[in-house]
């Protein structure tokens, strides 16, 4: 048995979920490669954890390839893979232009689609864990947000054929799907005070989450313990994609 530090490489390393992730990874005895469009953020976060980065924008086909082979090639192997690239776009359809709509569908499905794509070719001989990000909005219908949904849907749906395609491969592919999260993308909600307590009372538990909700539930899928969890979908929310929002007591009452 290979009792060696498992090697994981993380894309969009450099925002709030992916940092996170890589992090808790390396704490636990991962050996992670931060990948992102940001050379100078994910050389920041690598060099902080003293580990490899890589400058990789996940929406082009040509510069994954490149990554994958550059991370293959540093250790050797790679064991497991989390796409946390992502973006936030509150728009009703009738309002979203066809370049906000490509922009969302390739920042959130065509990485997801280049990471299974990449990912699995470089595991095929070993086996290994993907981990995409879905989104609560993907179960739950939400006004405003008709493109990201149809995106995260797209994660989601995409997650399951691949655990299927790849199973006799030994790879697996799980998602997570967090709720609102308080991270630098969701700053134009949480630095506006109506905004950010009328989004805490739409998760039953009554606060938005943070990365730090998200990233154990993404090592757990990476690691053995999870060795027999594939094409699932991991609802981290606070209850907003499967409870009814909580009904706040008049004062007074």
């Amino acid at each position: 048995m290979n009792t060696s530090p498992k090697v994981v490489l993380v894309l969009g390393a450099n925002g709030g979920l992916g940092s996170a992730v890589c992090r808790l990874l390396s704490s636990s005895n991962y050996k992670v490669v931060c990948a992102g469009r940001n050379k100078e953020a994910v050389s920041e976060l690598a060099e902080e954890l003293g580990t490899f980065a890589i400058a990789c924008d996940a929406t082009d086909f040509a510069s994954m390839a490149s990554c994958f082979e550059t991370a293959s090639i540093e250790f050797g192997r790679l064991d497991g893979v989390v796409n946390a690239v992502g973006s936030l776009h509150l728009k009703p359809a009738h309002t979203t232009t066809e370049e906000d709509w490509m922009k969302v569908i390739q920042t959130n499905l065509t990485s997801a689609f280049a990471c299974i794509k990449y990912g699995a070719k470089a595991m095929m001989a070993n086996g290994g864990s993907i981990v995409l990000v879905s989104s609560a909005a993907a179960f739950t219908g939400m006004p405003n947000h008709e493109a990201i949904a149809a995106a995260k849907g797209g994660v989601s749906s995409l997650s399951r054929a691949a655990a299927a395609t790849y199973a006799r491969y030994n790879i697996r592919v799980n998602c997570v799907a967090p709720g609102l999260m308080d991270t630098n993308l969701t700053k134009v909600i949480t630095n506006n005070k109506a905004q950010l307590e009328a989004s805490a009372q739409m998760h039953p538990l009554g606060r938005i989450g943070t990365p730090e909700d998200v990233a154990p539930a993404v090592e757990w899928l990476l690691s053995e313990k999870s060795s027999w969890v594939t094409g699932e979908e991991v609802k981290i929310d606070g209850g907003l994609a499967s409870l009814k929002a909580r009904v706040m007591a008049k004062s007074g009452s």
